[in-house]
């Protein structure tokens, strides 16, 4: 995960790497901020499928 260069206060789930590994490299910075922070907003500790979906569906994807 750290070649990732998610960050250290959430754990993300084995299941939500290998979803955020699909999303294009160029994309990722973005959609990394976009996932923590939903993560945060809802005062989670941990980064799931789920997170990564709604995220999606917040970018209109």
């Amino acid at each position: 995960m750290k070649n990732l260069n998610l960050t250290d206060d959430l754990h993300w789930t084995p299941q939500a790497i290998a979803k955020f590994k699909m999303i294009p490299f160029f994309a990722r910075p973005q959609a990394r901020q976009k996932i923590e922070s939903i993560a945060r907003a809802a005062e989670l500790e941990e980064v799931t499928i789920e997170i990564i979906d709604q995220a999606r569906i917040e970018f209109g994807q």
